[in-house]
């Protein structure tokens, strides 16, 4: 009677923590689809502010991006950048103090509210990276709230809010779970394989609920045949890779430190050093019509479904604004920009391969530059034939993802995630605590 009386409480403890973590899952889901509501509502503001004045933005961008980062500093330490290098950093932290710092619910709060200001002021980011964080953090909250004692089972529920996160925001549960192995982990747990499953399965259905069965980029029927079509493959695949490697590389580097009086100026003021940021994507965006503002997605849509052509300016003056965005040090992600900057170098190839479908180069084009920034073939292949609700590009999607994936290995040897985690790190651990635990402390 005993031995039953224990093992009934045993598995009253393991339902209590399975219904805490679906519950959680659930929250990331709404979360999610609200954070995406208020990226398109930011985005709508900033399309009626153009329409009125566009030259307003020399006010309003450099005032965003200054005001962003003075918030970040002083109130939401942890949120600055995409939110993955910090997920993945804490995967790797043996001291949770500082994983609760990262990961609560006050920094991920700041990130919803930063990377919407962000939008509305026309930086070139996005809400898929900060959402990998938002997820964590709230997966994070209920692990806290369980009193979780070993540390594989707070970074199985770390991961599964990643995955989950990226599962929600582009409605990609199968992206969501290699994402999850192939970035975050770099390896797959079974103790944490159901956890992480059940949370992307649970995120992505609350995602479909809300908003419905939607496809981040439509519907394509495009095919790459074998034969004279997969030229396509290598040429999209090497100059893809060197555009991705190239990127990763510039942004490492930025990350280490700006060289001479540039770098002592970013250090030295920082909010400042925001304004003049915005202040350049002010001038990019007027002198672009508009199009290198926000996360891309519009533009990548029309390219992707043949609507609209942009000439090589586009993928060109949007790859400077997101280096420029992220150098500012403001919340926001990489992934849709990076994407935007793949479909519009797509198109812009797709002219020079007559033998290749249109909409099949684009979406090889993107793939390949997605694929060498972010250096994980596997993802950016699932992720791009996900969004586009086609499997029959499939094999080409791979071959050309791994092809980008080597050369911008040979161009920037240390992948971009893992290079920002550690610099992310480096920086935790020589940064003053946020004048709210200070407080605390002196308490």
């Amino acid at each position: 009677m005993r031995h039953l009386r224990r093992s009934a409480r045993i598995t009253t403890e393991q339902w209590r923590r399975k219904i805490a973590c679906w519950a959680a899952a659930v929250v990331v889901g709404v979360v999610a689809v609200g954070f995406a509501v208020a990226a398109d509502a930011a985005a709508s503001l900033r399309t009626h502010i153009i329409a009125f004045n566009p030259w307003l933005m020399l006010v309003l961008t450099p005032g965003g991006l200054a005001l962003s980062t003075w918030l970040t500093r002083t109130w939401f330490r942890g949120a600055q950048g995409s939110g993955i290098p910090q997920t993945i950093a804490t995967l790797h932290l043996e001291n949770f103090a500082i994983v609760d710092r990262l990961l609560s619910l006050r920094v991920a709060a700041g990130k919803i509210v930063l990377t919407s200001l962000g939008l509305v002021a026309g930086a070139s980011i996005g809400r898929e990276g900060p959402s990998v964080q938002i997820g964590a953090a709230i997966m994070h909250a209920c692990g806290r709230w369980l009193n979780l004692s070993t540390i594989s089972m707070r970074r199985g529920l770390i991961l599964a809010g990643g995955a989950s996160g990226v599962s929600a925001a582009f409605n990609t549960p199968l992206a969501g779970i290699v994402f999850a192995i192939e970035e975050l982990s770099h390896s797959f747990e079974q103790r944490t394989s159901g956890t992480m499953l059940t949370g992307v399965i649970l995120s992505g259905v609350t995602a479909i609920a809300l908003v419905g069965n939607y496809s981040y980029f439509g519907h394509t029927d495009v095919v790459v045949p074998i034969g004279i079509s997969w030229i396509a493959v290598p040429t999209c695949g090497i100059l893809g890779g060197i555009g991705g490697g190239v990127f990763s590389a510039i942004l490492i580097r930025a990350t280490r430190g700006l060289p001479g009086g540039l770098g002592r100026f970013a250090k030295g003021r920082p909010v400042a050093f925001a304004a003049v940021c915005g202040l350049l994507l002010a001038i990019l965006g007027i002198a672009s019509g508009g199009i290198t503002y926000g996360t891309g997605y519009y533009q990548a849509h029309e390219i992707i479904d043949g609507r609209t052509h942009y000439p090589a300016s586009f993928f060109i003056l949007k790859f400077i604004a997101t280096i420029i965005s992220y150098c500012s040090g403001i919340p926001g992600g990489l992934f849709a920009p990076s994407l935007a900057i793949g479909a519009g170098f797509g198109g812009w190839v797709a002219q020079f391969l007559p033998h290749t479908t249109p909409g099949a180069v684009v979406l090889l084009g993107t793939v390949a530059y997605f694929s060498a920034v972010v250096q994980s073939p596997l993802t950016a292949s699932v992720i791009v034939m996900e969004m586009c609700d086609n499997q029959q590009v499939t094999l080409a999607l791979l071959a050309t993802s791994f092809l980008a994936y080597g050369v911008s290995r040979m161009i920037c040897s240390q992948p971009l995630y893992a290079a920002l985690a550690e610099a992310f790190l480096d920086g935790m651990a020589s940064a003053p605590k946020p004048p709210s635990v200070a407080k605390t402390a002196v308490k």
